[in-house]
């Protein structure tokens, strides 16, 4: 081998060591950046994921059917409660006085949306937070009581379900009528602390004039007046009962077709709670409904949806619901046109 051919010899393989001891670096530092974005992906993983939180506030003792409904929708939507959903219970007992303590307390937990009920619940809740979405299960009329815009746009940190639904009073009273032919007066129950109250008094006013019938108005503020309520309503004669829909009322149903019962007084209930509890006729939306309903709107705010731009719903469907023992009990005949109507009966 002559000289030049031995110089090209040593420069190739000084060459070919450079570039393998180049690699060798390439190597390391694509290993070592690969190593990198393992060892992040890693921490990222281990990172605990946030768990969305439900604030569950209602005015009254629990739970309930309703209660299991919404978490039975829950389900359906794919959250389990302890496991990738937290839902934070708060029991009321009357509802006066207790509602913003429960609020307040479930407001320091920072949960991602609020679910409660009637009109002064949603009140209270809105008076205690402006930001956290709040989802109602069944207020009366959510835009006459201030606690959305109009239906199709909340505005605000408000939606859910509304029961506004003038009809339903006459509706009540007509049954009655039709139930008891020879009815002239009623009485009507109604929780006077409920300002969603008053304006379904006037409502139902106005189809007792059309039925020929006098409406009698109790208001009641605890459970202390309510045998004093039904006291007045014996002295006056008043030929049947009407209970306006409201969470103190429910509180104390059993209360309320007791003495109806003990008073032999046909009554009509908003809800067919009452009637399980004893009472004679409920019309209206059915409670767990409602609260299963609800499920939607809390899934649409978790997926960050905002209240403001999710129309409020109203009821389309109501169930008329009649009790056959009670009638036995009090001595009433139900007229077959009127059991005829009926979407359950109770014997």
């Amino acid at each position: 081998m002559n000289r030049r051919s031995w110089t090209r010899w040593l420069d190739f393989f000084s060459d070919n060591r450079k570039s393998k001891i180049q690699n060798r670096k390439w190597a390391g530092f694509l290993a070592l950046l690969g190593l990198l974005v393992w060892w992040m992906g890693m921490a990222e993983a281990q990172q605990p994921t946030k768990v969305p939180r439900i604030g569950y506030v209602q005015g009254r003792p629990g739970p309930r059917e309703s209660d299991e409904a919404f978490r039975r929708a829950l389900k359906e939507l794919g959250y389990f409660e302890g496991q990738n959903i937290i839902i934070e219970y708060r029991w009321g007992d009357t509802m006066e006085g207790s509602l913003p303590n429960l609020f307040a307390e479930v407001i320091r937990l920072n949960p991602d949306v609020i679910v409660t009920g009637s009109t002064p619940a949603v009140l209270a809740a809105k008076n205690a937070t402006r930001t956290i979405p709040i989802v109602m299960t069944h207020s009366s009329d959510a835009v006459r009581d201030g606690l959305v815009a109009s239906l199709a746009r909340p505005g605000g940190n408000v939606t859910g379900l509304s029961i506004f639904a003038p009809e339903l009073t006459g509706k009540r009273l007509e049954l009655l009528k039709e139930t008891v032919p020879k009815l002239s007066r009623v009485a009507t129950i109604w929780n006077t602390a409920n300002p969603g109250n008053t304006p379904l008094l006037k409502d139902m006013e106005v189809a007792a004039r059309e039925l020929g019938l006098k409406l009698q108005s109790v208001g009641v503020r605890n459970s202390d007046d309510l045998e004093g309520a039904f006291a007045t309503i014996a002295r006056s004669k008043a030929g049947a009962l009407n209970v306006l829909s409201d969470s103190f009322m429910a509180i104390n149903r059993t209360l309320i077709t007791g003495l109806a019962l003990k008073n032999r007084l046909p009554s009509i209930y908003p809800s067919d709670g009452y009637v399980r509890a004893g009472g004679l006729m409920s019309y209206g939306l059915s409670l767990p409904a409602g609260f299963q309903r609800a499920a939607y709107f809390v899934d649409k705010i978790l997926k960050g949806a905002k209240p403001a731009d999710l129309p409020v719903e109203q009821p389309t469907k109501f169930e008329f619901i009649i009790n056959l023992k009670t009638a036995k009990q009090i001595g009433l005949t139900i007229p077959p046109n009127v059991l005829a109507r009926a979407d359950r009966v109770i014997k």
